[in-house]
This record gives C-alpha cells, sequence and structure tokens, in this order.
C-alpha cells in the first residue's frame, strides 16, 4: 500500500493493518526455513521455574548460547587431495602415521563459523549485546532438548543485528538424537537432523551486537573474515 493512501486511512484501519502485518511476519519467523545456523540446547533442572517449565529468562541465556558458539568457533577440515600449488596462508600440512606409511594432510580452515577471539587482551573487536528481545509462544522443559536457530538480519559498520528461535523436539516418547559432534558443532539449514524438532518455534527473539575496540570501548569496524562470517548467515524471509 502507497505511504500516503495508507496515511489518508482512519486511524483504527490504520492500527489494525499494521497489526495484521506485524503478525504475518512474526508467523513467518516461527518456522525453519527463517534459519541459516542451528545448535541444540540441553536444558537444565535448575531452568525450570516452580511451574514446571523453563523461566523465560533462561530463554536468553539460550540465545546468547548460540550467538557465541558461531561467534567464537572455529574448524579444520581435512583435504588429503589438496595440492600445495592450492594452499593460501591459513593452510597447514601435517604429516600422519597410517601403520607404517606417513601421509601428508593439507588442514585448511575452512572458517565455517566467525573464529572471535573473546580475550580483552588479545582480540582486536569485543562484542558488547546492547539489545535483547522475546517473544514467548508455547513453553518447553527440561529434561527436553530443544534446537535454538540463528540467522543474521543486517551487519552494519560496527553491529550486527541477529533473528533467533528456540524449536522443541517433536512430541514423541524418545528424544531427539543428538550426538556430541551436533552440540560442539551444531548444524545448518536443510540437515536432516531437523526433522526431529517442531516445525513452529516456542520462542522467538532478535539481539544487537555492537562491536567495539577493548581498549577504547569505542565502536570499530569488522575485520572482513569475520563479516564474511556473518554475511553467510543472511537469509530472507518470505512473508
Amino acid at each position: 500500500m502507497a505511504s500516503w493512501v495508507f496515511k489518508l486511512l482512519p486511524k483504527n484501519i490504520r492500527f489494525l493493518a499494521t497489526s495484521s502485518e506485524n503478525q504475518r511476519a512474526e508467523g513467518c519467523l516461527r518456522h525453519h526455513e527463517a534459519y541459516e545456523y542451528f545448535l541444540p540446547i540441553q536444558t537444565r533442572w535448575q531452568d525450570n521455574d516452580q511451574y514446571g517449565h523453563v523461566n523465560n529468562v533462561v530463554y536468553h541465556s539460550y540465545f546468547d548460547t548460540i550467538i557465541n558458539h558461531y561467534l567464537i568457533r572455529d574448524i579444520e577440515i581435512a583435504h588429503p587431495k589438496l595440492q600445495p600449488s592450492e594452499m593460501k596462508e591459513e593452510t597447514s600440512c601435517y604429516t600422519l602415521s597410517f601403520g607404517n606409511s606417513p601421509k601428508k594432510i593439507w588442514l585448511k580452515s575452512y572458517k565455517r563459523y566467525c573464529g572471535l577471539k573473546t580475550s580483552l587482551l588479545t582480540s582486536p573487536t569485543v562484542g558488547f549485546m546492547v539489545t535483547n528481545q522475546c517473544t514467548f509462544h508455547t513453553p518447553v522443559g527440561f529434561p527436553q532438548v530443544p534446537v535454538a536457530a540463528l540467522a543474521v538480519e543486517k551487519v552494519g559498520h560496527s553491529s550486527v543485528h541477529y533473528r533467533l528461535a528456540l524449536f522443541p523436539p517433536k512430541p514423541t516418547k524418545e528424544l531427539p538424537s543428538v550426538d556430541h559432534h551436533d552440540l560442539s558443532d551444531g548444524f545448518f539449514f536443510g540437515h536432516p537432523k531437523l526433522g526431529q524438532f517442531d516445525a513452529l518455534a516456542c520462542t522467538t527473539g532478535s539481539s544487537v551486537h555492537v562491536f567495539v575496540n577493548p581498549a577504547t570501548s569505542k565502536p570499530t569496524g569488522l575485520p572482513e573474515d569475520f563479516r564474511r562470517g556473518l554475511l553467510r548467515l543472511m537469509r530472507p524471509v518470505s512473508m
């Protein structure tokens, strides 16, 4: 609707139109397709409150966990067929022994995640959380294993806007089949393990990080490799 036409409508009609749009947007954010990265969360007995479900404030810690997991995590993947001419600065060569036959394995850091250094003494940038928001739809509780979901909505000069959700496990007698690899690395949209979780999020939310120079606490530009890791999580939302 054109903005000038919208302004001509009575206030109550404008309110209903805006409310309907917000509800549609919120509904879209409850689906797997709105997110790129997923991390199973093991609930704890202490997360439950006297009502028998996870207390509202704990959801913020779940979202903080998946954000920082993606920002800090970094991995190396073996490329035994890679040739020395294909190597770059971030690639290392290791000699491994398979029985009596040593073999060279080239390891390249994929930067599948962001690899952020978090020490105030050594990191060139640290993130300050300036905004947190949660919308609660349905409860979860211990010992359920929900999966947290993350996408990036906007990457600015020094700020990052995150889109977040928590999906409960499907209502079956068995808990989701989550192994150490899932808890340590998470997985990305399209992974078959997403099928173990409900199609609708029980909680949705958003957060904003501002990255600063730890020496001055002033906003600083995001390093290019870090920015690339964040851009991989950008995902449009279908209305």
